[in-house]
């Protein structure tokens, strides 16, 4: 057995060409990116969803690489609706609120950024300025 950590391909190895590494998941990216907003922390829910949250409030949460969702206000809700920047919520399929955007490519990993971003933005707005 090898003490050695770092691990490699053999056959890429016998080759001059270097080894990329892999490219993020669309979760991670998006992680990256909503974790580096000042406030924002991390929690695992009953159903495997990663949240978002800035102090008691979440902001969305992702299920893994496929979908993020979110709650709007409805003014919001219904904007966001008509420009197709969202979709009903899988579950609340009735309701004027919760929001989810499928992730199926780069341009809607931006997206779901930019959704997470708006609740964030609205929220540090209502809880106002900070001593």
């Amino acid at each position: 057995m090898s003490t050695n950590s770092h691990s490699f391909d053999t056959a890429a190895a016998h080759h001059d060409t270097p080894v990329a590494p892999a490219e993020r998941s669309p979760s991670e990216r998006i992680t990256d990116v909503v974790t580096s907003w000042p406030g924002i922390t991390t929690a695992r829910g009953g159903r495997g969803e990663l949240s978002f949250r800035l102090g008691p409030r979440e902001i969305g949460h992702l299920h893994g690489d496929a979908a993020a969702h979110f709650a709007f206000p409805r003014h919001l809700w219904i904007a966001l609706y008509r420009q197709d920047r969202i979709e009903r919520h899988p579950i609340f399929v009735d309701s004027i609120g919760p929001a989810a955007r499928r992730i199926r490519n780069a341009d809607d990993v931006q997206a779901a950024i930019e959704l997470f971003r708006l609740n964030y933005e609205r929220l540090t707005t209502l809880a106002g300025p900070r001593p």
